[in-house]
């Protein structure tokens, strides 16, 4: 979503019907959520109804007729108490319970790292436990709608947004973003699923027309998002600002009433980004249910207008009912009417939920190159320098929607000059100071901070030293596309000399995604430590030194070169350069398309189709152990399953995440990610592993069916340690199958 910050005002009470005591069966929790839904439609007036399609954004809510009890946040659903119907509050979102300029004074929450982290960890139990935790802290601070589960695909490699999302591949997104949001609702509070769909960058994102074709769109995006929904079973899906073929996502009838709730047969309900409606009668008939943040809009589209349309018999009643009853259904299927939140601000444990944002920062870590062993560092060490990125007091945080103000606060804030994201997005540094962590491991040793805006003096600083250590930021922000992928400032330069004066020098990346590397083969150690959360400080320490064994796995392809890219340049840039002026606001540039011209050969495999070696691979990530693979046996028919041993060949305890990679045997098509496990052995332990493939991961789409298909024959499995690194090979056949849209 997007936001913006103003004062809140005093609100007027709204006008509530006479209580007339009515009975409620549909507080019976044993019923379906579906006979529930039914019994309180049947009862709920015209007024009750319009009530419900229409949330309030509260700095914004300036109306006499918005409630009386709005807290600063995303949205609100005003309660009806005669049915016993809950406010719903919405709060931002995917990494913690967010209050990006601090709209509620000295509220503080958990704060994660970003997607890709989480994605690179491989690890749907931790995708589920970090959900939880976040869903919990929203209960506890009154909310009861997440604005999370962003499951776009990063298409590419310097999308503004990505840090947000879960990488390029529609298995590892979907099924990620299906477990964070079945843990954000097992505290029976509602999680979206968004931006649906193909929100690939954020320049000209509110007018951009997104163009693929369906079949390759179903095998990419589309399929990342049913993975999703059928793992994690999300109350709403938040439709895109983009139009997608022509027409705005938020009025898309192919989208919505086609695809989500005709073949997907989703029952839940659509609600408008913040921003994103465009008309009443239009947007109402192809499927959107609820305009979200109305004073966001151009215009309040369902309330008066949606009354009239109704009235009129320019939309059915029916329709309208429709509407409403998907927004019962959500919130009865995962317990919001059965557990309305707290009227006041609960306690929370804060230290333990900063163990969980910790564990998730140090699984993600991917270690990118460790020459000679270099990591990890000994303790015997008698002089660190530390190098960049304010690592003295913290470590850097996306901006925008998603930017939680966590517990300890901010040590460095920056306002922004200028552009899309400046009313409601600060560059944000969380108070976990590497510095700190790394004098806690080594308090023998010497560790000098040195803040690299000099490059000599960071140089003459590193030169005889033990080890030096650089930290590498490239901050990101909703709204806001970064030109290209390159480090900002002079920091290839400060790396080039802090590695030239001192051979043992290690880089960590805090980064939104992939970033070039001139200076990679001056550097024996890399890593790619994210935006790490208000733990990354630790987190870092704790891989840098081995207390933790980098386990993380790219979940997004690192390019050697902008130019291998499917767009080296950012569709729409050149408008913002053009004129800064309209980049500060995203309707006034001049509409254009994005051609998808790699289809559903998203990241890696693009790569390979285009016969292109990056600089690391999806799926890459070295360890402090040795992993070893064998016995493949490989079963097809209707189905393929394989089964393989890993061991652990090395002296330290580690966890491995072993993929498995499928394509027709002829090669007419790039390898696709069909199946992959993390699993933690211990110093020559050995594990059976089994994986049984997504058959529509394996599919091609066809629209004649229309369905998946999965054509007979021969098809090359195999297990690899990325992918471009294949280990075990073997050759199974499968008979034809077809799978419903």
């Amino acid at each position: 979503m997007i936001a913006m910050i103003a004062a809140v005002p005093a609100a007027a009470q709204i006008q509530e019907p006479a209580p007339v005591a009515v009975p409620r069966p549909w507080s019976d929790a044993t019923l379906s959520p579906a006979g529930r839904a039914e019994m309180l439609l049947a009862v709920m007036t015209l007024e009750e109804k319009l009530a419900l399609v229409y949330t309030w954004f509260p700095p914004m809510a300036k109306d006499p007729a918005a409630p009386a009890d709005l807290i600063p946040s995303a949205g609100h659903q005003p309660a009806i108490p005669r049915l016993g119907i809950p406010a719903l509050r919405a709060t931002d979102a995917s990494l913690g319970v967010a209050n990006q300029v601090e709209q509620r004074k000295g509220d503080v929450a958990t704060a994660l790292p970003s997607g890709l982290a989480l994605a690179a960890s491989f690890d749907p139990q931790l995708a589920f436990a970090s959900g939880a935790m976040i869903g919990s802290e929203a209960r506890a601070k009154r909310f009861n709608v997440m604005l999370a589960g962003g499951v776009n695909l990063t298409r590419d490699p310097w999308g503004g947004r990505n840090f947000e999302y879960l990488g390029e591949d529609p298995l590892l997104a979907g099924t990620m973003a299906g477990e964070s949001i079945r843990g954000i609702q097992s505290n029976h509070i509602v999680s979206t699923i968004k931006h649906y769909a193909l929100n690939a960058q954020e320049t000209g994102r509110m007018i951009l027309d997104a163009r693929i074709d369906e079949a390759a769109f179903r095998e990419s995006d589309l399929l990342a998002f049913r993975i999703a929904i059928e793992r994690g079973q999300p109350g709403s899906v938040m439709c895109a600002y983009n139009r997608v073929g022509g027409d705005y996502a938020c009025e898309n009838d192919w989208l919505l009433n086609h695809v989500l709730k005709g073949d997907w047969g989703y029952r839940g309900w659509v609600m408008s980004d913040w921003g994103a409606v465009h008309s009443t009668v239009r947007a109402a008939r192809n499927g959107l249910d609820q305009q979200s943040g109305g004073e966001l809009d151009t215009h309040p589209f369902f309330r008066a207008d949606l009354r009239k349309a109704v009235e009129s018999g320019q939309l059915p009643a029916a329709r309208l009912d429709d509407m409403v009853r998907r927004i019962l259904f959500g919130t009865f299927s995962v317990g919001v009417m059965d557990a309305p939140v707290v009227q006041r601000a609960q306690p929370l444990d804060y230290a333990k939920n900063a163990d969980i944002a910790q564990r998730a920062a140090e699984a993600g870590i991917v270690l990118l190159k460790n020459e000679r062993g270099m990591l990890p560092l000994a303790r015997t060490a008698e002089r660190i320098v530390l190098i960049g990125g304010h690592a003295d007091v913290g470590v850097l945080s996306g901006g925008g929607s998603s930017q939680v103000r966590s517990v300890g606060g901010a040590p460095v804030e920056i306002p922004l000059a200028g552009g899309a994201a400046a009313s409601f997005v600060r560059r944000t540094w969380h108070a976990s100071s590497p510095l700190a962590a790394i004098r806690a491991l080594a308090p023998r040793a010497s560790v000098q901070f040195v803040d690299g805006s000099d490059p000599a003096a960071a140089a003459a600083a590193a030169r005889g030293a033990d080890l030096a250590i650089v930290v590498a930021t490239k901050w990101t922000t909703e709204a806001e596309d970064p030109e290209g992928i390159a480090l900002e400032g002079n920091q290839d330069a400060l790396i080039a000399a802090v590695a030239a004066a001192n051979p043992k020098t290690a880089v960590v990346l805090t980064t939104a995604g992939p970033v070039l590397m001139p200076w990679i083969d001056r550097v024996p150690a890399v890593l790619a430590a994210w935006y790490p959360g208000q733990r990354g400080g630790e987190a870092i320490a704790r891989v840098l030194f081995g207390e933790v064994n980098p386990s993380g796995r790219l979940p997004i392809t690192f390019p050697a070169a902008t130019s291998q890219a499917p767009r080296p340049q950012v569709p729409g840039m050149e408008q913002v350069l053009a004129d800064p002026k309209h980049g500060e606001d995203a309707r006034a540039l001049k509409p254009f398309e994005v051609q998808y011209r790699e289809g559903s050969d998203v990241g890696y495999r693009w790569y390979a189709r285009q016969g292109q070696k990056p600089l690391f691979a999806f799926g890459h990530g070295l360890s402090y152990t040795r992993f070893e693979y064998a016995k493949l046996r490989a079963e097809g028919g209707d189905g393929l399953k394989v089964s393989f041993d890993v061991t652990n060949r090395g002296k330290r305890a580690g966890a491995d995440v072993p993929q498995l990679y499928v394509t027709p045997r002829d090669g007419s098509r790039a390898p696709r990610l069909a199946g992959f496990e993390r699993v933690m052995l211990q110093p020559g332990e050995t594990r059976r592993i089994t994986l049984t493939a997504d058959p529509r991961v394996i599919a091609d789409y066809d629209v004649a069916l229309p369905g998946y298909r999965v054509a007979p024959g021969n098809y090359r499995v195999s297990i690899s340690r990325d992918a471009g690194q294949p280990v075990l090979t073997a050759i199974a056949q499968l008979q034809e199958r077809q799978l419903a849209p």
